[in-house]
């Protein structure tokens, strides 16, 4: 029985870098090793492929020893004593010998963030034609830009609430020129984030021209371009999403954050925020968020999966999308397995079902060519 070795590839230069271990411990665990055999491959914080030592130090030390499993069958497997990665100027390259030119099978991606969620690691993995998990280079870099992804929304008739997005040598030039056209827009609350990052990294809540300015220079600390949006008294719904050409979506689940709203360190840092799965909402909401959610993955072109996060107005009851994440934390705490597991696909089968849809997505594109 040939194993299919899966390369995790996890770590990076983002500041999501710390998530994204967590997201391949999980994966490491829980993969079914009767028909896959994980390699894990570490990208460090300056970019760097690290060795296989730096890669397991990485990682949590109850990992170790199966680690060290795994790595001995990638050796019997390979024929080869290296389980990282090698880097040339062109990119990741490979060899052994029962199949020539490949070290790995199919890639899963857990890099969150920019160099890893926005389509170059993507584009990479097209250049060396491997089959990976997740949305290829269109659907990544327009779901990671907020503006962009807006944009694209907009034009297909999804509702979004109100939002100013500028770069940064926008804001050197004229400052007060687009602090009023935020006050305009949007108004008081307003949350100001990196147009391209994740986790709720650099994003901050104004309530104030004060906390408005130092919010802007946060984010333009992570970015060179910012998203303002206006803040509604809102319940925070999300849904996952899953698959190719016909998507399918889970149930919806609830976030109430134990902060003001649902920050880096409500996600990761404290356990106190509470996910009410399924979301207590009628069917008819239900079916609208399923509805946009699938509509967005499509509209983006997206593939494998992704979660799309909406809210819901306290006071009118009007649902507004917020925004869809092409890799979203994937440790077995968050939120979409949790969705998955709770609409009936365990954790384990759920990384199953990615692998198959990586496969399927690249089979399409070698017909396309012939």
């Amino acid at each position: 029985m040939i194993i299919t070795r899966v390369g995790i590839l996890f770590g990076g230069r983002s500041g999501e870098h710390e998530v994204s271990i967590r997201s391949a411990e999980s994966v490491l665990k829980a993969i079914d090793r009767s028909k896959y055999l994980p390699i894990p491959v570490a990208i460090r914080k300056d970019g760097s492929i690290a060795s296989e030592k730096q890669t397991v130090d990485m990682l949590s030390s109850e990992l170790k020893s199966l680690l060290e499993s795994d790595i001995q069958s990638s050796v019997a497997s390979t024929g080869s004593d290296e389980s990282a990665i090698v880097v040339s100027t062109l990119g990741l390259t490979t060899s052994h010998t029962d199949r020539p030119g490949k070290r790995f099978d199919v890639i899963f991606p857990v890099l969150h963030g920019p160099n890893g969620e926005d389509g170059t690691i993507q584009g990479l993995l097209e250049l060396m034609d491997i089959p990976y998990v997740g949305s290829g280079v269109l659907g990544s870099s327009t779901g990671m830009d907020k503006e962009i992804m807006k944009r694209i929304l907009l034009s297909h008739g999804l509702p979004l609430l109100p939002f100013v997005s500028f770069k940064k040598h926008e804001w050197d030039r004229d400052q007060e020129k687009i602090i009023h056209n935020i006050e305009s827009e949007t108004g008081y609350p307003a949350f100001v984030k990196p147009a391209n990052m994740g986790s709720s990294v650099g994003i901050t809540k104004a309530h104030s021209r004060d906390e408005l300015l130092k919010g802007i220079e946060l984010a333009l600390s992570y970015d060179r371009k910012v998203v303002v949006e206006k803040g509604i008294n809102a319940r925070e719904i999300e849904i996952a999403i899953l698959g190719n050409d016909l998507p399918e979506a889970s149930v919806a689940g609830e976030v109430i954050p134990c902060n003001e709203f649902y920050d880096y360190e409500a996600k990761y840092l404290v356990d106190n925020s509470e996910l009410i799965i399924p979301a207590a909402i009628t069917p008819s909401e239900h079916d609208l968020i399923k509805n946009y959610a699938i509509k967005a993955f499509v509209s983006l072109d997206c593939a494998g999966f992704a979660r799309a996060d909406f809210f819901i107005d306290k006071d009118s009851g009007k649902i507004y999308f917020n925004e869809l994440n092409t890799i979203p934390g994937f440790t077995s705490k968050s939120l979409y397995p949790r969705l998955w597991e709770a609409s009936g696909l365990a954790y384990g089968d759920l990384i199953h079902r990615l692998i198959e849809l990586a496969f399927e997505r690249h089979r399409e594109k070698g017909d396309s060519f012939n």
